[in-house]
């Protein structure tokens, strides 16, 4: 991948919010003016929270946190909100006293697509294919119910995407990925490598193949979240010409 250069300007915080949104669907989504809630059966916190995507919009935000918080909580799921630079002032205030809790710092990286070639040892499929589907429970790992529900997120998808195995030279899984295509932004996501294969480039392998993959769909732009603490994740974005865009945390109810 080409290096990020000064002059090289990427996409802003609303762009790769709402590229990601697509990417990582709700199974249910409901809009209140510039905040949206998520629901997709408690698979993971990302598509399962709330979000402002309006800066401005912090009107009634009392209320509204509540009746975000009843939304989640008739759907079985606890109550959380997902803060990035666009969340309203006024929100952030809300729930600050509330005493709503962060957790979870993490980022967002975006890189222009440069050049970049699939690996041999890698293969990309549909998302719902039955080899993708076993690589990502096995690596995961997810059980029978988490993987259901990870179905049911692809399934709600609406956007090009494509589900990435490297395999090692004994037939297994060593890594996948999942990437989905919004417009000219693909977002990479559940990147996984096995715990046993790590530093022999397979995670490498499977962000290549399907960057590739993405840049012959007509991606110009790559982006994706990781979780703050996972050094090894960043170093390897950062290899491939990621640069950190702005952070996010999430917000839970405190405790009891």
């Amino acid at each position: 991948m080409a290096a990020i250069g000064a002059e090289m300007v990427l996409p802003g915080v609303l762009e790769l919010e709402e590229a990601g949104l697509q990417a990582w669907p709700g199974v249910e989504t409901e809009y209140d003016g510039g905040w949206i809630r998520r629901a997709a059966n408690g698979f993971t916190k990302r598509a399962n929270s709330v979000q402002c995507l309006d800066p401005a919009d912090g009107t009634n935000t009392v209320a509204r946190v509540a009746a975000s918080r009843a939304w989640l909580e008739q759907r079985g799921l606890p109550p959380v909100f997902r803060l990035t630079p666009l969340a309203s002032p006024e929100l952030i205030a809300a729930l600050d006293a509330g005493g709503w809790r962060s957790i979870e710092l993490s980022h967002v990286y975006a890189a222009r697509l440069g050049a970049v070639a699939p690996d041999t040892r890698a293969r990309a499929t549909d998302p719902l294919d039955p080899a993708f589907l076993a690589a990502q429970a096995r690596l995961q790992p997810y059980d029978g119910p988490t993987t259901d529900k990870f179905i049911a997120l692809l399934k709600a998808m609406r956007v090009p995407a494509r589900g990435v195995v490297v395999y090692a030279g004994n037939g297994d899984p060593a890594a996948s990925a999942l990437f989905a295509r919004a417009g000219d932004i693909v977002v990479a996501g559940n990147v996984v490598t096995d715990p046993r294969q790590r530093r022999q480039g397979f995670g490498q392998a499977a962000m290549q193949t399907g960057l590739y993959w993405a840049q012959h769909a007509g991606a110009t732009i790559a982006a994706l979240n990781v979780a703050g603490d996972n050094l090894a994740a960043k170093a390897l974005y950062q290899r491939l010409g990621f640069a950190r865009q702005y952070d996010y945390t999430y917000r839970i109810v405190p405790n009891p």
